[in-house]
């Protein structure tokens, strides 16, 4: 379901966009991004939907129904493939740089004929763009930075992307006949912000089978290397268009390299440590072995000198045998985390049965695209103790959030609260919250004595990213030392592939929010995981505290809560750590904030 309703909010998505690149209507293209959020973000799958069904979804009408079902009809959109035949080649390519839009991408396109990034590094390194209208210095500046941000994340997608391609082929060679055993591993499994290849797992007798199973998968563009221990091939991500860092023009769905290693059942704990890494994590592990005149390989852990196997079972032997904890997966990236596991001090990480509640979630009173009942419903499904509403303030201006709706909104939880409460189900507490915005003096949205109705405040930069480092400091704390900021939202504001972090003085940051007592979030959204892991270390030092939140704008981004734990226990964060771990009355004590 998923997989489908992301390939049509893309095709949507490109669709508005090209609209932009064109010059159609603005208002239409907006009509038809916010359409392809609540695509992606409906809990049905939109290929079953008939035309009815498909105008109940918010911001779907009779136009954009017609051409979803042209869709399941067809495979393909009319209007959009005519639109894609109108766009210089090339567009559509510079429009992946971030910071530049379609139609000055289109100028690039009209005016100099670039058709590629190279192109545009080329045209700005002779100057070509000097006398070109619109750009100057400050353009070229910030579009050289934009280049280096793309190829920074190369041919990579988002952790989400990758686990949905690693849940369907997991799910697919598990149910071949003689396949014991069968999981990811690698980057993924330990959680890194984008995964450049897909790693799976499996255990068999005989693997012909299972790598028969993987070749024929649909999706499969290419098949790279066969053989009887590994095979490599060319997936689809089946997203629509190119993932981030991509440089293919738009239009197909790109592909990341998957291989599937299967290996014989004895040596299944030994294979999945080997295949998780880090290389650098493996490397620290294959020295203790040494030492003690032991090899470790994927087959097992032998004898050096009799060649005898010793343990190859399961993870937890090997490590073991060592002298080792188990090393949780994300922690695996040669941190400090061989040397604790040695000592016995590791931490317990927090887990996704930790946490109680959602302190940062949007409804379609602004942004989101699920009601107000809808998002309270499934946050209550998911058994949470409490969970916080926090629609966005009224200075991020393009949401028309005002005090009156806010207070509306107010009044409905309470009544929520109460229907809740009447109909003998899991009882869940209900926080009125908002997300404020940042200034760029760092003040929020409404005065002091309005603020102090809600429950909780997130407060996060939307705007003015590039303010000079000691400002964007300043910024940041004055907010920190708001007494009714009791979370910094989102708190680098990267968008991974699209956006940096602005620049602040993380030190500086870390130590006014110990000293104020206002949590980090750790943002649970796979574009954004933010606060990045190294950075959650060094401010767990610093005595912060943090709330993994999804920052959820759909039910589904509900289920983006795993990516942050995991984030999270890359960061070395315990469920004392975070606050939405922590019972209902520790949390609200935490949240009354007196200064």
């Amino acid at each position: 379901m998923a997989q489908v309703n992301e390939e049509v909010a893309a095709l949507l998505s490109e669709y508005a966009e090209l609209l932009q690149i064109t010059g159609g209507d603005p208002f239409r293209a907006r009509n038809y991004e916010k359409a392809a959020k609540s695509v992606a973000g409906h809990s049905d799958d939109v290929g079953r939907l008939d035309p009815a069904a498909l105008r109940q979804i918010p911001g779907v009408g009779t136009s954009i129904a017609k051409k979803i079902t042209e869709f399941q009809q067809t495979g393909a959109i009319a209007a959009l493939e005519e639109l894609r035949a109108a766009v210089p080649v090339g567009v559509r390519e510079l429009t992946r740089i971030p910071g530049l839009g379609p139609r000055r991408a289109f100028q690039l396109c009209t005016d100099l004929g670039l058709r590629s990034v190279s192109e545009l590094t080329t045209a700005i390194d002779e100057g070509r763009l000097h006398d070109l209208k619109g750009f100057g210095i400050k353009s070229e500046e910030k579009l050289r930075h934009g280049i280096e941000l793309l190829r920074s994340v190369g041919q990579r997608v988002t952790l989400n992307v990758a686990a949905d391609i690693a849940a369907r082929v997991v799910a697919v060679i598990s149910a071949v006949p003689g396949c014991e055993r069968c999981t990811h591993a690698g980057s993924l499994r330990r959680y890194r912000e984008t995964i450049g290849d897909i790693d799976i797992l499996a255990a068999a007798r005989d693997s012909a089978p299972l790598m028969d199973a993987l070749t024929v998968l649909p999706g499969v563009t290419e098949v790279t290397v066969r053989g009887d221990t590994k095979t490599s091939v060319r997936i689809a991500t089946g997203v629509g268009r190119p993932a981030a860092g991509s440089t293919g023009s738009g239009g197909g769905a790109d592909t990341i390299g998957l291989d599937l290693r299967v290996v014989q059942p004895e040596c299944w704990g030994a294979a999945l440590q080997y295949f998780t890494g880090s290389q650098a994590h493996n490397v620290r592990v294959r020295e203790i072995a040494v030492r003690q005149g032991l090899k470790l390989s994927e087959y097992g852990l032998f004898g050096v000198e009799s060649g005898e196997l010793i343990v190859s079972g399961t993870e937890q032997e090997v490590y073991s045998r060592l002298g080792l904890a188990w090393v949780p997966p994300p922690m695996r990236e040669d941190t400090g985390e061989v040397q604790a596991a040695r000592r016995g001090d590791l931490p317990v990480l927090v887990t996704v049965d930790d946490i109680r509640g959602d302190l940062h979630t949007h409804t379609n009173l602004t942004d989101g695209v699920a009601s107000l009942d809808d998002m309270v419903a499934t946050g209550r499904a998911r058994g949470y103790e409490y969970f916080a509403v926090t629609d966005h303030a009224p200075n991020l201006f393009m949401q028309r959030m005002t005090t009156e709706k806010m207070l509306e909104q107010r009044q409905e939880l309470d009544r929520l609260s109460s229907r809740l409460a009447a109909d003998g189900g899991r009882a869940m507490t209900l926080l009125h919250g908002t997300e404020l915005n940042i200034a760029a003096d760092g003040s929020v949205d409404w005065p002091e004595d309005f603020l102090a109705g809600f429950d909780v405040c997130v407060a996060s930069v939307h705007s003015h990213f590039d303010q000079p480092r000691q400002e964007m400091t300043r910024r940041f704390i004055t907010a920190c030392e708001n007494p009714h900021v009791h979370i910094i939202g989102h708190p680098t504001a990267r968008r991974l592939g699209k956006r940096p972090s602005v620049d602040v003085d993380f030190t500086e940051l870390f130590r006014a929010c110990a000293r104020t007592g206002t949590a980090l979030e750790v943002n649970s959204h796979p574009e954004r995981l933010d606060l990045p892991s190294d950075y959650i270390r060094a401010a767990r030092d610093a005595g912060v505290k943090f709330a993994i939140s999804t920052d959820s704008h759909s039910i589904a981004h509900l289920d983006f809560l795993r990516y942050g734990v995991g984030t999270a226990q890359r960061g070395w964060l315990t469920a004392d750590d975070v606050i939405n771990a922590w019972p209902l009355p520790r949390l609200q004590e935490f949240l009354r904030k007196s200064r």
